[in-house]
């Protein structure tokens, strides 16, 4: 198993720049900001980002970490040192949950928070052993105040169907955490060929394909029989090494929007029942809030995130007939 190796799904990088100052366009495409009143911004939920670290020193990320882990030889084996020395895991970390803070960039869910787990190298390659122990140790990890983690989000993928790995994402969808994992940069452009990456093609996972911020479908996505849904996947600004910001493209990115909405969708949800949900109730909350873009649901799943879809829905429902004032002729 340690022989075979996991990598960071490819991405593109597009433009990396010192200071920005904005909402993301695919932060306001998905309808973050119109549920960050009811869902508190995600304050309280805590996301796991498996991937090649955190810059803890990024001004729109460091109040946003909670605590991390280095499985890697990295760092010299240090496991304190979950530093990010790659760039990757520091930009899905800022999608997810980049502060609100008036400057930078913002998260979909600016007060959930990130335990970092730094299970890649630099290089963006890691072992299967890796992965899975950081799964493990996602799942049984306790914050300060008995906190405990809600989303794994990792944005990583290898072509090896590894038992062990398929069996730790079972055991943490088990016990109410959603992982939520990217579909893989496989894609050939053709919708009726189907390429598939693991761990996002294991049917316990949230498989997360892309689509540029017009809403068509990235030629590079993976399309298969397990995808779930597609967000924003194509010149994606966020949080970068050395307190910048840099335009990112592939389902890598496409990802952190899903796991950042999960926080909103948790708080908003369990404030509704007045109880905690089990996995497969946020994942039914989450379908909810998805718009078919007329691809294959091999392509898109069951469409594009979109946060704020049943308020709409209701706004249109409820119409002056259902009010009573509908007179009828």
């Amino acid at each position: 198993m340690t022989q075979k190796k996991v990598k960071l799904i490819p991405y593109t990088i597009q433009s990396i720049a010192d200071t920005t100052n904005e909402t993301p366009k695919g932060i306001q495409l998905v309808q973050a900001p119109a549920i960050w009143e009811k869902s508190n911004q995600g304050e309280g939920i805590v996301i796991a980002v498996i991937d090649t670290g955190v810059d803890t020193d990024h001004p729109d990320l460091k109040e946003r970490i909670i605590g991390g882990r280095n499985f890697t030889t990295d760092h010299n084996g240090d496991h304190t040192n979950f530093e990010d020395n790659n760039g990757h895991g520091t930009h899905v970390s800022g999608t997810i949950t980049a502060s609100l803070n008036n400057n930078g960039v913002v998260g979909v869910a600016p007060k959930s928070q990130i335990l970092g787990l730094k299970a890649l190298t630099g290089e963006g390659s890691g072992n299967y052993e890796w992965i899975i122990n950081a799964i493990n140790y996602a799942v049984e990890w306790r914050g300060p105040k008995n906190e405990r983690v809600r989303v794994i989000c990792m944005s990583l993928g290898g072509p090896h169907d590894v038992p062990e790995m398929h069996k730790a994402v079972q055991n943490a969808v088990n016990q109410d955490v959603s992982v939520v994992v990217a579909a893989g940069n496989e894609g050939d452009g053709e919708e009726d060929t189907f390429e598939y990456a693991y761990p996002g093609a294991y049917n316990e996972v949230i498989s997360v394909g892309a689509v540029s911020m017009d809403l068509k479908l990235a030629p590079f996505t993976n399309t298969n029989t397990e995808v779930d849904l597609v967000a924003p996947g194509v010149d994606v600004i966020s949080t970068y090494l050395g307190n910048k910001y840099a335009k990112l493209s592939g389902t890598s990115m496409a990802a952190p929007h899903v796991a950042g909405a999960l926080a909103l969708i948790i708080n908003l949800s369990e404030k509704e029942f007045n109880r905690i949900l089990s996995e497969a109730e946020v994942y039914a909350q989450l379908i909810k809030r998805t718009l078919p873009l007329n691809y294959r649901k091999s392509s898109e799943g069951n469409g594009f995130l979109l946060l704020n879809l049943v308020e709409q829905l209701n706004d249109r429902i409820i119409t002056p007939s259902m009010n009573g004032n509908d007179k009828q002729p």
